[in-house]
């Protein structure tokens, strides 16, 4: 019988890799086949793919937190050679009612994958069985604890090629039909509103030192550089803080909280709606604001990442930084926040028009932009 990894590769689809691999071994000597099937972290479909083919299903469930990910996902199943069918869910309940097996990439965030545990004690089958896999660098003690806060049972496979997979089973009583505990709430006094966060956004409930630099600097800015009115975007919104804040600054201005993934744009939503501003705040889930038409926005605020999961890369914000030169009118400003370290002012003067520093402190830098006319 061919090997349906190979298989898969052969047919175009992304090839899995050695975590996917072990993922997929471990489950199979668990003997569980029965539907239905979620996969959770699966940043090119390549593991949802290979899963279908290797326990003969033609319906898996998956959740994504990028956008980018569920159109590599949606790739994926296009070129697979068989009939699959991908049921897209949020990190929600639908996406575990009913499982008996879970495969899952180990996220960064430890308080993701609480927030994916809990989902899947409280709602998936009793007797589920997660297969918990990543690369052994970037493992932890605190993954299996995390773990054990919602499962009985929590063991881990031997290595193999670099990879690992935590088995965890035997929900916790207590936790079976329990509301979730996320978005998590917390109320800032700095900033006279809550934060709510999802597991896996970044900063969680708490205002990071980038957003805190970003908003002193906005604050302090002459009112010539901050419009009354007009279009406002936050791009790469996180958990809102900056769209909030500004909206609550300049009351007549429209905004627009843009941003990628899941958790950030669920938890940018229940800030928004804590903070009372829904009707001035729009929270769109797109990538790098794909939907906001050119050459219409009056400012733009930016505190862009710089870690693609576990690597800093140094040019990840240069496509927020096209995007936003794409966005903003001619003679449009833009305030960006960024590690002191990146030389990104110079790629702000190139790719979006002439750059100013605000301010520069041992770990952030804050700039002013505007869009070359």
């Amino acid at each position: 019988m061919p090997d349906p990894l190979l298989s898969a590769a052969a047919s175009g689809v992304t090839e899995p890799d050695p975590v996917d691999r072990l993922i997929l071994d471990e489950a199979a000597e668990l003997g569980v086949v029965d539907v239905p099937l979620a996969v959770v972290g699966d940043a090119t479909g390549a593991l949802a793919v290979a899963a279908a083919e290797r326990f003969d299903l033609d319906t898996v469930r998956t959740f994504h937190d990028a956008v980018s990910e569920e159109r590599a996902s949606d790739d994926a199943v296009r070129a697979s050679f068989r009939s699959l069918k991908a049921v897209r869910f949020g990190l929600e309940p639908a996406l575990f009612d009913g499982a008996r097996l879970v495969l899952l990439r180990l996220p960064k965030s430890l308080a993701e994958l609480d927030e994916i545990a809990r989902l899947v004690a409280a709602h998936a089958h009793p007797e589920v069985r997660i297969v918990a896999g990543g690369r052994i660098k970037h493992m932890s003690r605190g993954m299996n604890e995390t773990l054990e806060r919602s499962f009985e049972s929590v063991t881990a496979s031997l290595g193999r090629q670099k990879s690992r997979v935590l088995h965890a089973s035997a929900p916790k009583a207590e936790l079976r039909g329990a509301a979730s505990a996320y978005p998590i709430v917390q109320s800032s006094d700095e900033l006279g509103f809550s934060i709510a966060s999802h597991g896996g956004a970044f900063a969680g409930p708490r205002l990071d030192l980038g957003t805190r630099e970003l908003l002193g600097a906005l604050r302090d800015l002459p009112a010539d550089e901050l419009p009354e009115a007009g279009l406002a975007v936050d791009l790469g919104c996180g958990t809102g803080v900056l769209a909030v804040a500004l909206a609550r600054l300049r009351p007549e201005l429209e905004v627009i909280a843009s941003d990628r993934s899941w958790a950030a744009v669920s938890s940018a939503r229940e800030t928004v709606r804590i903070a009372g501003v829904e009707d001035r705040v729009e929270v769109r889930r797109e990538d790098a604001g794909s939907s906001i038409e050119t050459g219409s926005v009056d400012v733009l605020l930016l505190n862009p990442p710089f870690h693609d999961r576990h690597e800093v890369v140094e040019d990840m914000a240069h496509p927020l930084f096209e995007q936003a030169a794409r966005m903003l009118k001619p003679g449009a400003s833009m305030l960006t926040v960024f590690n002191s370290g990146l030389a990104h002012r110079a790629a702000l003067e190139r790719i979006v028009g002439p750059s100013t520093q605000i301010s520069r402190g041992a770990k952030f830098t804050v700039v002013l932009s505007r869009r070359r006319g």
